[in-house]
This record gives structure tokens, C-alpha cells and sequence, in this order.
């Protein structure tokens, strides 16, 4: 065990945390040909920044509603009171921890990542997103002395990143840097690692449902603020709504399983199953777009990726405390 107040339950087995983990690395990798899809369905440009930010901002914001929703209908403690720690002004406190956990995970997460991607090459965006996973593993120790970095989880990460690298050639370039680009990606990387710490903060004492729930609904509703304030609009039709609903859905579940792992697990080894997001996103755009992706490449990074999570899970005395 990481420290010696870990709770041991089902959501920390390694059988559990790994089918989980797939699940909802899996979902989260749907949305790479789902947006794609929508972007079509909705008549998006690719430079119009301000509608994709309004996609965004219906998707979090219904699927906060929807985790919201299932945990009032299913839960006694509808508001997490029984669980609440804050005193007189819990109410308040519990709102702006909210609003805080949205505006980092969701809002600025994804603000950073359309204007990035929009000023830089997919693969370089593909691969900068999923530098959340080492994020995670590295910075990790900073707030929970416990989970210690170590040589094999550095090892890992490294494993891991030249999976992602090789998943993501497509013979463009991968040098150079620019702040509006290749800089925005890494906040909001960082941005997302930095939230995955707090929320694991918060469901010590609130309900993982109602921390998901809050957190996408608070910060999806920024999205549609700002993205309708840069002009942004949708163009309703019964394939987009779908598609829509789908991407609520799949958003909903994935981070509750997300955050549940995090509460039960040092989130390092949590974290760097981000590494699999992009590995489904390229087989499942492969599958339903089309798009050819099925060659020897990914295979071998699909590889390295997995070997990359085992190094990172596997048990050894830390060089770091």
C-alpha cells in the first residue's frame, strides 16, 4: 500500500481500478471521432473557436446535470450533508470548492486546449494533452508525500510517452514552440492534473457524485458564456442532438469512474492511464471514421503505452520521498 491510511476496498483492487480505468479512458477516447462528428453535424469551421467552446460548454453542462440528477434520485443525503465538515458557512464553502474544481477541470482545462489546438498540428496536440499522465505521476509526491516518485514510475512515463509519439506520426513536424500553442496545451494539461489533485481533496468528505456532478455543470456554463460572448452558435438537428446526449453521457460516467478510482488510489497511478485516452481515440476514429490506423505502428505504441502503466503500478522502494 501507498501510505499507511489507504482504505482498502473494491475500487483499489488492481483488477477493479484496471477495467475501470479502461471504461472510462475508453469513453473519454469516444469523444476524439464524437467531436469530430459533431463539428460535422453542427456545421462547425475549424477556426470557429467560439462555437466550439459552445459544443463544449452543452456537453459538460448536461452531463452535470445528469450526474446530478442520478445522485439525487438514488442517494438519501441528496446534498451530501451527512458528510459535510465546513461549519456554518459549509453551504458557501461547498460552492466555491464547486465552482473552483469546474472552472480548473473544465473550464480553463478546455479554454487552453481549443486555442492551442487551434495554433498547432494535431499529433503535437495529441501528444502535449497526454503529457496530463506524467504530470500527474511526477508532481504527484508535492501533494501526497506518500504516493513517492520513483526511478521504474519515471521509466514508465518515458515508455509510455514514446507510445503516445509513435501513435501520433503522421510525417509533420514536431519541433518548434509557440506560447499560443504548443504553451496552451501544456496549462491545460497542467490544469487538468492540478484538478484531478483537488478533486481527490474533495471527495474525502463529499460524495463523488455530487463533486462530479457540481464541478461539470459550474464549469460548463463558463464554456457557454464565453463561447456565445466570441460569437459562437449551434445550428439544432436531430443528428447533433444525438450525438450530444451521447457525449453528456459519456462525459458523466467517465469522470465519476475517474474520480472514484482517485479517491481509493495514489493518483499517480491513476493519472497515467491517461495515456490510453488517445490510443482509443485513434483506434475508434479508425473504426468509425474510417480513418486508416490499424498498422504496425500502433500496435507496437499500443504496447509501449501498457508497458509504460505496468512500470508506473508496479510496486518498488521509492529513490524519492
Amino acid at each position: 500500500m501507498n501510505g499507511g491510511n489507504r482504505v482498502e476496498t473494491k475500487w483499489n483492487k488492481k483488477s477493479v481500478v484496471f477495467v475501470m480505468a479502461l471504461i472510462a479512458t475508453a469513453l473519454w477516447g469516444s469523444a476524439y471521432p464524437s467531436i469530430k462528428a459533431g463539428y460535422e453535424f453542427f456545421s462547425i469551421e475549424a477556426s470557429d473557436i467560439g462555437s466550439k467552446l459552445v459544443f463544449a460548454g452543452y456537453r459538460f453542462a448536461f452531463a452535470g446535470i445528469l450526474v446530478l440528477l442520478f445522485f439525487a434520485f438514488f442517494q438519501n443525503d441528496t446534498f451530501g450533508t451527512r458528510k459535510r465538515t465546513d461549519g456554518k458557512n459549509g453551504w458557501v464553502k461547498m460552492i466555491l470548492s464547486f465552482l473552483a474544481l469546474g472552472l480548473m477541470q473544465t473550464t480553463i482545462q478546455y479554454i487552453f486546449f481549443y486555442l492551442g489546438l487551434a495554433n498547432t498540428t494535431g499529433a503535437k496536440g495529441a501528444i502535449i494533452n497526454s503529457s496530463g499522465a506524467f504530470f500527474g505521476v511526477i508532481l504527484a509526491p508535492l501533494f501526497y508525500p506518500e504516493d513517492r516518485l520513483s526511478l521504474r514510475k519515471l521509466f514508465g512515463c518515458l515508455v509510455g510517452f514514446i507510445g503516445i509519439v509513435l501513435i501520433n506520426m503522421d510525417g509533420s513536424s514536431l519541433s518548434g514552440f509557440c506560447l499560443t500553442g504548443e504553451g496552451f496545451l501544456l496549462i491545460a494539461a497542467l490544469a487538468q492534473t492540478l484538478a484531478s489533485f483537488y478533486s481527490k481533496k474533495l471527495v474525502k468528505h463529499r460524495h463523488v457524485m455530487l463533486v462530479t456532478g457540481s464541478q461539470l455543470l459550474l464549469g460548463g456554463l463558463p464554456l457557454l458564456l464565453i463561447g456565445y460572448g466570441m460569437g459562437g452558435s449551434l445550428i439544432p438537428n436531430g443528428k447533433g442532438i444525438a450525438l450530444l446526449i451521447y457525449m453528456a453521457f459519456l462525459s458523466a460516467a467517465a469522470f465519476t469512474i475517474w474520480t472514484q478510482l482517485l479517491k481509493y488510489n495514489p493518483a499517480s497511478e491513476i493519472t497515467i492511464y491517461n495515456l490510453f485516452i488517445p490510443v482509443f481515440g485513434t483506434l475508434l476514429s479508425g473504426i468509425f471514421l474510417g480513418e486508416h490506423v490499424f498498422t504496425i505502428v500502433h500496435v507496437i505504441s499500443i504496447i509501449c503505452v501498457s508497458l509504460g502503466i505496468v512500470f508506473v503500478n508496479k510496486k518498488k522502494k521509492a529513490w524519492v520521498r
